[in-house]
């Protein structure tokens, strides 16, 4: 069945982040945030072993030693295309308009949205204090608002940015098995228990763009097949490894930076690669 692996991914988030909210609970907010370390650790490794694709031999051969270039040029055009469409202010927008929606009567709220979250109806208890036991981050005061749309806006990136979203889907597209989805739903319910020990609801809420990001890719491998080649793959897992060390930094607490800006980088990259191959 085309898709079961990117709905197997699904029900692990949802699973992952319940268990996560539960413990998070009765974890002390050190511990909590001990375990986001380990996890930011953990997409730096992640991260070295896929920008390592750049060695492929596949890459050498079709673009010769332009492969490095070529993801710098991914990152630089990338960011541009993805800053002027504010990408990540859009998907920090969604994961507030998702929170408003979960949370619909919390009177826990930003400053200058109180009155309006008073006026919202019933408060939903359990969404409220899974996000109030959120611990603050950087040392500033609890923010259930901010913990939510971080979980969302992090979970989401770390979910799709990796390789194996992109190349389980394409193959669960291609009819070639689910076994590397089957193999991101494992990891990714793991995640999801420390990512929501600590940011909460927020990060179940990172399956909606998971299963439209993967669903996209899966329905292009049915329709399109294989339309890239090693070459492409390599240089495209590489800039994705780049991403991922942004993404690492900001799960270090080291540096915001803003990865959902960059991800056109990941269209770019093939589409360079292409070009690149051709004018040799």
């Amino acid at each position: 069945m085309i898709g079961l692996g990117t709905i197997i991914n699904i029900v692990a988030i949802l699973i992952g982040s319940a268990v996560g909210v539960a413990l998070g609970h009765r974890l002390p907010e050190r511990t909590r945030d001990v375990v986001v370390d380990g996890l930011g650790l953990l997409t730096l490794l992640v991260a070295a072993l896929s920008a390592a694709a750049i060695l492929d031999p596949a890459v050498a051969e079709s673009v010769g030693a332009a492969g490095v270039l070529i993801v710098l040029g991914s990152l630089l055009i990338g960011g541009i295309v993805g800053s002027l469409m504010r990408i990540e202010s859009r998907l920090e927008g969604l994961g507030e308009t998702i929170r408003r929606r979960l949370s619909r009567g919390s009177r826990v709220d930003a400053a200058g949205d109180q009155a309006a979250a008073i006026d919202e109806g019933p408060v939903d208890v359990e969404v409220e204090g899974a996000l109030a036991d959120a611990g603050p981050e950087d040392g500033a005061s609890p923010d259930p608002r901010n913990n939510f749309v971080e979980g969302f806006v992090t979970a989401s990136l770390v979910f799709c940015v990796g390789p194996l979203a992109i190349l389980g889907s394409l193959s669960d597209g291609l009819g070639l098995g689910i076994d590397q989805l089957a193999l991101k739903s494992v990891m990714d319910g793991f995640a999801s228990i420390a990512f929501a020990a600590t940011l909460g609801w927020g990060v179940a809420a990172s399956a909606v763009v998971v299963g439209l990001y993967q669903g996209t890719l899966t329905v292009l491998g049915w329709a399109l097949g294989s339309v890239m080649d090693t070459a492409q793959i390599a240089l495209l897992t590489a800039t994705g490894g780049l991403l991922l060390v942004g993404i690492a930094l900001r799960l270090l607490r080291i540096r915001h930076v803003p990865v959902g800006d960059l991800l056109p980088a990941l269209i770019v990259a093939p589409l360079l690669t292409a070009l690149v191959a051709a004018l040799r």
